[in-house]
């Protein structure tokens, strides 16, 4: 019999393995001070493009003085319980219609957490019998709400309609020779990696040909997208053929918690079955509070989306100009694609946060395959002209130094030794051959 804690620490898994090297600075990195532009690292001041802090709500004064002033009336402990059992209120209910009502859906359900919440969904939403068709790139909390699901599922080509339209066909073969259950397609309005929406609208036509129902997830999209802000639905004019609509307050509202709108009928059935909830405290008051002021804030304040519109433009405009690759986004989501090794992303991100004040999440193998290396750059509100200016410069310049290879290192640094001097030592060791 294999003692379980010794099979854990012999594979600590893909993340895991690098573990000694990366944490505290490309893994676990402390962000430190008023949330903004600008934050220290390691006691530096660097230009922040890592939040998703898209509206700049985080520290809106109007926002801290409702976290506030909800804390000190109500504390964190208030509602005690499960929403169903003696965690409801009045506020919980108002937040819940005014979300409906913001995203043109009937009701509403408020979820603890996105993540969470979608994974949930999926559970509450589909038996065995029933079949899922889902967009490859769709995000880990669908990915894992797929894994705990019973039934079939077919995935799709990333944003490719006529391979979900495949997929739909065997979907509907399979449940026409089981005799039982039906089709969830799942897709996001904005996927978070590469910043391309979803298909949608394409996606809501196959309706005409096959019986599924659709469910969004729209993380990226509420708040950003449309002329109210409603997400990817509206801006594509297909909001209200969407069947459930799914968001996190932890994007746009820069909170904790998500909800889950559509169909009334549907949604009361979700809140009577959904297990997450159920069986969770409900949500503390000052949460609830908070998200209602910022949610007035969002319908209210269209400067705050423009201001992100054109710090979102300005940066993948000048971008582009400098013969960077951004992909397909149509959206503030920002990747900026070069190719190189671990070792040579992990040297050129140092050289970023270091010596240019840039820090900027990077995607590395194995989340993308070998010899590439995503940078992801989130735009806000809250960025200025001088900030987006700097960071264009800095990326310019390590470009330079990468296509020359100035970043071919031996290995990954050890980050529990590093200092600044040793990585002024590191970018001078002999390369790799």
């Amino acid at each position: 019999m294999a003692d379980i804690f010794e099979r854990l620490l012999k594979n600590y898994g893909p993340i895991g393995q690098h573990r000694q090297q990366a944490h505290g600075y490309f893994t676990f990195p402390k962000l430190e001070g008023e949330i903004s532009s600008r934050m220290k690292f390691r006691g530096k001041e660097v230009i922040v493009w890592s939040l998703n802090n898209y509206l700049g709500l985080a520290n809106h004064p109007e926002v801290r003085k409702a976290d506030a002033d909800a804390a000190a009336r109500y504390g964190l402990a208030l509602p005690m319980g499960a929403r169903m059992m003696s965690g409801n209120s009045d506020l919980h209910e108002q937040l819940e219609s005014e979300l409906a009502a913001f995203v043109s859906k009937e009701d509403c359900a408020l979820l603890n957490y996105g993540y969470q919440g979608m994974v949930s969904l999926i559970d509450v939403l589909c038996g065995r019998h029933d079949v899922i068709v889902y967009d490859a790139e769709s995000h880990a909390c669908i990915i894992d709400g797929l894994r705990l699901h019973a039934g079939h599922r077919y995935v799709f080509k990333h944003n490719d309609v006529e391979d979900c339209e495949k997929q739909l066909q065997r979907a509907s073969a399979l449940i026409e020779k089981q005799g039982t259950g039906g089709i969830l397609v799942i897709t996001e309005g904005v996927f978070g990696m590469a910043g391309d929406q979803g298909k949608l609208k394409e996606i809501n036509a196959l309706k005409q040909k096959y019986e599924f129902r659709l469910l969004v997830d729209d993380a990226h999209g509420f708040g950003t997208l449309g002329k109210t802000g409603a997400g990817a639905g509206e801006e594509q004019g297909c909001q209200q053929q969407i069947d459930l609509y799914f968001s996190t307050f932890a994007k746009s509202m820069a909170s904790i918690g998500a909800f889950i709108a559509g169909p009334g009928d549907i949604i009361d059935y979700i809140r009577y079955n959904i297990r997450s909830q159920i069986f969770a405290k409900s949500l503390p008051m000052p949460l609830v509070v908070g998200n209602l002021k910022r949610l007035e804030l969002l319908r209210t304040h269209p400067e705050f989306r423009a201001k992100l519109w054109s710090n979102a433009k300005k940066l993948q405009s000048g971008l582009k100009e400098k013969g960077f690759n951004i992909g397909k986004t149509d959206s503030p989501v920002t990747p900026v694609y070069m190719t190189g090794g671990v070792e040579e992303a992990t040297a050129m991100v140092m050289d970023l946060r270091e010596n240019y004040g840039i820090f900027a999440s990077i995607v590395v193998y194995p989340v993308i395959p070998k010899g590439h290396i995503i940078y992801r750059l989130i735009p806000s509100a809250a960025h200025t002209d001088a900030d987006i200016d700097a960071t264009l410069k800095a990326f310019e310049e390590t470009k330079k130094k990468l296509s020359a290879g100035a970043y071919k290192v031996n290995s990954v640094p050890d980050m529990a030794e590093y200092s600044g001097k040793r990585f002024e030592y590191m970018l001078d060791k002999p390369k790799n051959k």
